[in-house]
This record gives C-alpha cells, structure tokens and sequence, in this order.
C-alpha cells in the first residue's frame, strides 16, 4: 500500500461503502475486449457491416473505459489499434497518427457528427481528448479512406467514436453505475455516476465525469513533470421515444470541460511563466429522426439537425515580458445530415445522402501591460465563417465469395473572411470568400474463400479543404510566429491498398500494404530572415508533393481456452518530393504485444508497447523543439494488469511502465508515464420490472 495516499484510501473506503448498498443483478463487465472480425461495424460503408467483409483496412475497441490496459482518455485507448501512433503535445492532448497524417488531415467523429470544423489545428492537437472516453460504447479506426463516405479531411482516415444508445424493452428496465479510478503519485482521481431507464415507449440515460489529473511523472531519471494536470467535468444525457412500431426519434446532448491545462513543454523549454489552455470545450447535441430497418426497397433513412460549440482559451506569459496575453476563439457549428439506404436487388445495396455544416467563427486576444488593457486581432479573424456541403452516393455489390464497393462524393466549401481582415497589398475592403469543391471516388475489391481467408484491395481519392485556421492564423502557434495565407488550395491525395484476413476459431490474422499520394500539401515554411517576439515566422503554402508507405499487421491466437496472444506491428516511410526530405512527423516503427489469461471472473495479462528510433527528420522537426537533437530514441514499456468481474463490482488493477523506463512518443511535448499503480472500481446495479 505504499503507493496509496490518504485521499485514495477515502476515495476507495467511500466505493467500499458504496457497493454493499446496493442490490440487484446485471451482467459481469467485461474486462478484456472480446471483438472478433465478424463483429458488426459501421463506419466503413455507413451501415451496419460484418468487419470481415469490409473491402478496407478498419479496427475497432469496445467500451475504451472498461479496456484492461487502463486508457486515460479517448486517444490514449486508440493507441492500442494497430497502425494507430498517438502523440500527446501536453498531457490535456492526444493525437493519433492514421497513415502517418494527424490533426486536420484525419477526420474525427461522434454519432455520425464531424467535430472537425473550421479551426481545427493543422499538426497534432488536443480535440480527440474533448470526447468522453465513459460514454463511448466503441471506437472504429477506417484508416487511408474515408473521404467518399464523410467528407473532408480525412485523408489519414476517420476516426469515430459511437456512444451509448438507449435501449427500449418489452419490459422496464433500470440501471445504474458507478465508477471510480485512482492513480499512485496523485496523477488522477476520477469519479464518474451514470444512470438509464428503458421501457416499451421511451428510455433515457444520462450521467456526470469528475477528474483530477495530477502533475504527469515520467519514468527513470525525468521525475514529476510540472506543470502538466488539470481538470475536467463532463455530462451527458441522452433520449429516445418511439413514433409508433417504425419510427424513433433520439435527442442527446453532451459536453467535455477542461480548465488550466498547461502545455507543459513551453513554459519548460520556452522560458514562459504559465501557458495554460482554460478552457477547453467541446459541446454536441443533436435530434436523430429514424426509421427503424425495413425489408422493403427503402431499408432505412434518418435526418439529424445538429449543434456544436468548442471554445478555447490561452492564458498565456513569457518570463521578461511585461505583456500578459489572454486569448478565446469560439465556433458555434450548425449542420444537417440525411442519409438513406436501398436495396436495388439481393445482391446490390446503396446509400445516398446529403450533409451541411456551417461554422461561425469568434476569436479574440487581449493584452495587459502596466495594469492597461488592450484589445488586438485574435489567432483568427473574428467573424470569419465556413460552408460545408456534400452529397454522397455508396454503392455495395455481392456475389458468392466476391465484394466490390463503389462510391462518390461531390464537396463544395466556402470560407469567408472579413474584409477588415485582408491588409495584404493588393486586396480590397471586401470580405475574401475563398471557395473550392471536389469530386472524391473510391473503388474496391474483396475476395472471400470458405469465410476464413479474405484478400482485398482498394483505389480511393481524398481531399482536405483549407479552413478559417489554414487561410487566417495570425500569431503564436507552438514554436512559431504564424502569419495568414488567403489563397491556398485544397490538398488532395490518392490512396492504394492490398490487405489480407484470415478468422478461424483460435487465430485471427489481418494486414495491409499501402501507398499514399498526396499533391498540394499544406505545410508551413519558414523565413529564414523574420523573427517576431523572437520566434521564427512561417507562413503555410501548399505547392509540394509528398508520399507515404508503410504496412500494418495484427494477430490474435487463442491456442488454449483460457489464453489469448495479441501482437501488432506497423511501418510508415514518408517522402517530400518537392524539398527532397522526409514529410514531417512520421510515426517510427512501433507495435505492441499482450499475453492475458482469463478464466472465469478472473483474468491477469501482461503486454508490451514499443517503438523504435526516429532519426529521419524533416527540417520542421529539427525546429521543433519537442524533438531531441538527432531524433526521438526508441523505447520499450512493459505492463501488467489483473482484475474481477462480479455481477455488482469490477475491480481492475494495473502496473504500467514496471521497469519505470524513460520514453517519450515521437513528436510529443511530454514524457510518458513512468512506474504508476491504477485501480479501477465499477459497481452496477440493474433492476428489470413487468409492465
């Protein structure tokens, strides 16, 4: 018990408490993720799909909190999907790496919803982390396409993490759970409460998140790493009602707060006395009116309005510096999507839909020197706006062993910027509306013999259009001094790949080779001559080429009952062509193993993470100060973990980094945590009535 403070002995002796109050029956949590490829998933073709038959290389987890290697946040647990690299600038962040593209280059979702929007960061950023991880029921990771089925950005691919539904029952029934986690060294206390109800009619769930995370300590010789907590509270509530025997309607709603979050490599690197993100917010709601699944040639069809509001703030001063800088930018986001699904015949399915985002965009900043307030342009230009229109059409064919999938996209987006904004020589007071559209399409192909083996491969072309951060970022941006560019172009790339599975009843096999294109990269390039408040200038362009390649393969065996073997390795190789150097950030080779034994209520695991050295440096890496001279070393960290499942109470147990080795993921601003005990309660309690 030396790990354990006073605050985690009341906070478990208060969970102790809790569960002999309460009575009732549920099922045994589940520990370890048991998904197999013939899982259902969706977001491959935007219905319901076997993972088997999916003609493109897609993973997923189920219920992210409840995973035994004990994720923190949403995109640390995406770091356990094969090919999936995350790199965390502060402790608050988490970026996760698809093909070797990060930030606005890949496409998060929730629901069905784009939180991607017209600010989103170019580079890594902390938006996957504004999703909470407790109210996800699985995350699914569509890599290297995804542009025909969701749009822009997600030339790296989509990620899409679905929440919890509601269920509606022939008879009543109510639950209830409550979950606490603890860290060692006071790096987190986490207390979250969730209750549903579900009848024949209606059900509705909702619940509440309280975290502390504590100052991050790294391993060996790195110690605490402070300042890097902070705190979060999130809600979420969720209903749905049923409009007769076809027809539902479902409202949610759910919000991610986090305040002081300090970005932790500036103030140690940078000479800044505190740099700290408050707040942090993501708010989405929604009304989903659906139809339930139908036989008949219209199989399905759903419209959902849509509301977001993120809003960020900096707080931010440099040691020496008499100006004290306080920065927010909001985007209030409206949208709408309709999607409906056809069988043409048994052996053809389709989909086509239509979807409409509009982003409207506030930023402002204020300085204070010698106690007088001044009021400045914001990172963006303040009352800039984004459009954002496409209709789709997806089309699935089916014969014996053989699957093609065929589909097109038509995109049209349009930003504005206000006229006060464009004091480039040569412009006028009018407001700059820069609009582009694409045609994306993607093509594939897959084989299936005797449902074990499957071979596939796929053609797919994506775009990204440039956004109000792309086109008007004006100010201090990580180690830099950005200035805007109001004439960009959309980059656009196109995707190969060759895959193979393999499912039986104890192995499970799948991997992939590819081969990104990518023309008209947006990337950002240094005057060598301009330096404001002493940072390197930039200004992005996007007249280069590049390419990336790379494999992935995963492996799971089950070659006695009660045990299971997991293994994955990916490779990412990527190439600048127009400045003969590699393309910034590329993810070194890294992978992952685990051993885990499981009988009855019981099981006990032990896994492995590692990557190798990163030595290949673009020269924007060799400017980022969050990356060694030379490169980021490789590195090895071992864990074990072990837990119960009862029907009231699931404990879980995990001993991360056991040889508290130093190591730092390639690209981040912070170390990874070094030697921790966490423990992990659940406690359900469930009740079923007779109408």
């Amino acid at each position: 018990m030396a790990y354990l403070s006073m605050k985690w002995k009341c906070l478990l002796l208060a969970a102790f408490l809790l569960v002999h109050k309460m009575q009732g029956q549920d099922s045994p949590a589940q520990s370890v993720n048991s998904d197999t490829l013939s899982e259902v998933v969706v977001s491959a073709s935007r219905s319901p799909e076997r993972s088997f038959w999916v003609p493109y290389s897609i993973d997923r987890l189920r219920k992210p909190m409840q995973d035994l290697r004990h994720p923190r946040t949403l995109p640390e647990s995406m770091a356990f999907l094969p090919g999936v690299f995350v790199q965390k600038t502060n402790h608050g962040g988490g970026s996760p790496f698809l093909r070797g593209l990060t930030g606005n280059q890949t496409l998060l979702m929730l629901d069905g919803i784009r939180i991607n929007n017209a600010v989103f960061r170019f580079g890594p950023n902390q938006y996957p982390n504004l999703i909470d991880a407790y109210t996800v029921e699985r995350i699914e990771v569509l890599k290297g396409t995804g542009s025909v089925q969701y749009g822009s950005d997600a030339m790296g691919g989509v990620m899409h993490a679905i929440g919890q539904e509601v269920r509606l029952a022939s008879e009543r029934y109510w639950e209830a759970r409550a979950a606490s986690r603890i860290i060692s060294q006071d790096m987190e206390y986490t207390l979250r409460a969730e209750a549903a109800y579900s009848g024949q009619k209606a059900g509705i769930r909702g619940g509440y998140t309280w975290r502390q995370f504590g100052d991050l300590y790294g391993g060996d010789s790195t110690g605490v790493q402070s300042p890097s907590g902070y705190q979060e509270r999130d809600w979420n509530l969720k209903a749905t009602l049923a409009l007769g025997s076809k027809i539902r309607v479902t409202a949610s709603a759910q919000q991610v707060g986090q305040s002081d979050v300090p970005l932790y490599h500036r103030i140690r690197l940078e000479n800044f006395d505190y740099y700290l993100f408050d707040p942090q917010k993501l708010l989405v709601s929604y009304v989903r009116l659906e139809s339930l699944p139908d036989s008949g040639l219209l199989r399905r069809w759903r419209i959902m309005p849509i509301f977001k509001k993120s809003a960020e703030g900096r707080r931010y001063h440099r040691l020496g510096s008499s100006r004290y800088l306080d920065e927010r930018d909001e985007v209030l986001s409206y949208g709408v999507v309709a999607e409906t699904e056809w069988q043409i015949r048994p052996w053809w399915k389709t989909g086509t839909g239509v979807e409409l985002y509009y982003d409207d965009v506030s930023s402002r900043r204020s300085t204070s020197s010698g106690g007088v307030m001044t009021a400045e342009r914001g990172l963006y230009p303040d009352g800039a706006s984004q459009l954002n229109t496409s209709a789709y059409s997806l089309h699935h064919f089916t014969w014996k062993g053989w699957r093609m999938d065929a589909g097109l996209r038509y995109n049209f987006v349009q930003n504005r910027i206000p006229g006060k904004y464009l004091d480039l020589p040569g412009q006028s007071a009018n407001d700059a509306v820069p609009a582009t559209d694409a045609v994306v399409g993607q093509w594939s192909l897959l084989y299936s013999r005797r449902g074990k083996h499957a071979w596939f491969a796929n053609v797919s072309t994506g775009f990204r259009a440039p956004g109000i951060d792309d086109l008007g970022t004006l100010g201090l941006v990580d180690f830099r001094y950005e200035l805007p560019a109001y004439d960009l172009k959309p980059e656009k790339n196109m995707h190969t790949e060759a895959g193979y599975r393999f499912h039986s009843e104890w192995l499970e096999v799948q991997g992939s080779l590819f081969y990104m294109h990518i023309r008209d990269l947006i990337s950002r390039v240094r005057s060598q001559s301009d330096s404001i408040q002493g940072y390197p200038v930039y200004i992005k362009t996007n007249d280069q080429e590049a390419f990336i390649r790379g494999t992935e393969w995963a492996a799971r065996a089950s070659p006695l009952r009660h045990l299971q073997v997991s293994v994955s390795v990916s490779y990412q190789y990527g190439q600048n062509l127009t400045r003969q150097e590699p393309v910034r950030r590329i993810p070194p080779m890294n992978g992952w193993a685990m051993v885990q034994y499981r009988r009855d209520r019981w099981y006990a695991a032990a896994d492995m993470q590692w990557a190798a050295s990163q030595d290949r440096l673009a020269q924007g890496d060799k400017d980022d100060n969050r990356i060694p001279a030379g490169g980021t070393p490789g590195w090895q960290v071992y864990n074990l973990h072990a837990g119960f499942s009862s029907r009231v109470l699931q404990v879980q147990l995990t001993m991360s980094n056991v040889f508290n080795e130093d190591y730092r993921t390639h690209g981040s601003g912070i170390n990874g945590m070094g030697r921790a005990l966490t423990v992990s309660l659940v406690f359900n309690l469930s009740k079923q009535t007779r109408p």
